[in-house]
Parts: C-alpha cells; structure tokens; sequence
C-alpha cells in the first residue's frame, strides 16, 4: 500500500528563497537516489509565506522508512534545516486513491 507524508514547515521570515533553493537540491537527491519516492513536492501557503508543506508519497512502507537515509541527502538537507524556524510537522497518511 503507498503511504505519504504531509509534512508543515515553518521558515524564517525572509529565507524563503534560502530554503526554495536549498530544498530544490534536497529534492533532487531524493528524485536521484529514492526510486520508491512517488511524489516529493514544495508547497508555499498562500496566506502564510512563512509556512510551506511538503506532500510526499511512497511506493510502501519500506520506501518511507528509507527516506532520507543516504549521506547525500544529509548534506542536501543541512541548508534546510538552518532556514526553519522549528521543528516540522508530520503528518502520516494511507493513500487512498
């Protein structure tokens, strides 16, 4: 069964475009290397331009439990982190349909 991830990030104000930028390459090593990754896209609230959502979605499980387990990733992911301004929040789901 694929299974997903919404995930809300909170970005400090004025690093949208540290973090758009930053996450671009993240999402590029995740399109490279995680071939059980479907979907992997950057959503940006449209009241909120501090928060955006990442809607992701697996081939299983075991594709969602090897998310972001490569060194790659790691180095990708570092720039992210620093533009956040918290901890995101995830969200598991069962896709449906």
């Amino acid at each position: 069964m694929a299974v997903g991830i919404i995930a809300t990030l909170k970005v400090q104000d004025g690093k949208q475009a540290d973090f758009e930028a930053a996450f671009a390459k993240m999402q590029d090593v995740v399109k490279a290397e995680e071939p059980g990754c479907l979907l992997y896209s950057l959503c940006q609230d449209k009241d909120d331009a501090t928060t955006y959502r990442v809607m992701e979605q697996y081939a299983d499980e075991d594709a969602r439990k090897t998310h972001g387990r490569s060194p790659a990733f790691g180095e990708a992911a570092a720039p992210v982190g620093g533009c956040l301004a918290g901890a995101p929040e995830l969200i598991e789901v069962n896709i449906v349909s």
